[in-house]
């Protein structure tokens, strides 16, 4: 029988530092079809830092922006463009959750504090991970409001187009990191490696990564981490690091249950998708047998698809999202797959390569 040694309930939120919080929020309400559900700023009397609450369905997302001079994310906005920051916990008990991490290694960013107002309070603290990325650990079994207290609720209702949750994140780190990483989340936070990757799995004529998938004890929460391998090129991994000033989080993927749906509304919204050669659906049907969708309405869209012995996934990619070509997004579709789609993972490369190309920096 397997134990948890470290109870996480879910990916509670995830926090993007970025210089103007208003237009991230009404860039992701009208692309990704979130709703703007809170909102905290002066107006409620935060004087420092606004920050909007977006909403669909199971996931959370918060921008956040500084508003004076001298606020310390300002420098690490500066650094490493528009970046998520944190990638928040929902735990049964926070000061136990803090006090074990940093037993078990931790460093700490903010020990265990009440935040409340007239909907009661909500228990919170963080840890630091890679980078300047931290995990926020939260309660808010006390509170009686929508999300955390001192925030206003709000009702900009985006129009959505069927995320779900996140299904996971991953992270960037530097050369020689990954290993270092993977043991800190399996002595820290008590996840398990579920999957492998290195560079014989993951690479093409020029570039080449390694990977290690973690995962929390219940499974709720998957992390890849990601570094590079040694090629002829340039990787993605070696651009992102140089472009964004170090470790970091890549992308953030988000589950949907009809992803053809999903990327015909983000298409139509003008969403750009990393594309691969049509010659990739000409060895579909071979590669992974029967599947439910129209094979020529996934190559219109672009859409990858992978098997693995639970049963298989669909899976496509954002261009990255800001000026900096650093995080993008996923849109995931699981059919019993567990798995990351390995066999995409060449097809995937090229088409990131073309646009490495493109920028020259390849």
């Amino acid at each position: 029988m397997s134990t948890d040694s470290f109870p996480i309930r879910r990916v509670d939120h995830v926090r993007h530092f970025v210089n103007n919080a208003r237009q991230a929020a009404f860039f992701y309400q009208h692309t990704f079809g979130f709703s703007i559900t809170g909102y905290r700023g002066l107006e409620t009397g935060s004087r420092d830092q606004v920050d909007y609450l977006l909403e669909q369905n199971n996931i959370r997302l918060v921008f956040s922006a500084p508003m004076r001079p001298g606020h310390p994310m300002a420098p690490l906005i500066s650094e490493h463009g528009d970046f998520v920051q944190d990638i928040a916990f929902e735990v049964d008990d926070v000061d136990w959750a803090y006090k074990t991490a940093i037993e078990r290694g931790a460093e700490g960013f903010m020990e265990p504090t009440w935040l409340e107002d007239s909907n009661g309070r909500v228990r919170q603290a963080a840890i630091r991970t890679y980078g300047n990325v931290v995990h926020s650990l939260i309660n808010r079994d006390e509170f009686k409001g929508e999300f955390m207290p001192q925030f206003r609720e709000e009702n900009e209702p985006g129009d959505p187009i069927g995320l779900i949750e996140v299904d996971h994140c991953v992270g960037n780190v530097e050369l020689g990191k990954m290993n270092y990483w993977v043991k800190w989340y399996e002595d820290v936070l008590g996840f398990k490696n579920l999957i492998s990757f290195d560079d014989n799995d993951i690479s093409t004529e020029y570039t080449s990564l390694m990977s290690k998938v973690m995962a929390s004890g219940n499974g709720r929460v998957k992390f890849p981490i990601n570094e590079p391998a040694p090629g002829k090129k340039k990787s993605q991994i070696d651009e992102f690091l140089e472009f964004f000033g170090g470790a970091g989080v890549q992308h953030v993927a988000m589950l949907t249950d009809d992803i053809i749906h999903t990327v015909s509304r983000l298409r139509a919204r003008g969403i750009p998708f990393l594309s691969v050669p049509k010659t990739y659906y000409d060895m579909l049907p071979d590669r992974v047998g029967t599947i439910d969708e129209d094979i020529e309405v996934l190559s219109d869209l672009g859409i990858l698809v992978d098997r693995d012995d639970e049963g298989y996934l669909l899976q496509i990619f954002t261009k990255p999202v800001t000026d900096r070509p650093t995080i993008f997004y996923e849109i995931i579709h699981r059919k019993g797959a567990k798995s990351f789609g390995k066999g995409n993972f060449k097809a995937l490369f090229e088409s990131i390569e073309r646009e490495q190309a493109l920028r020259g920096t390849l």
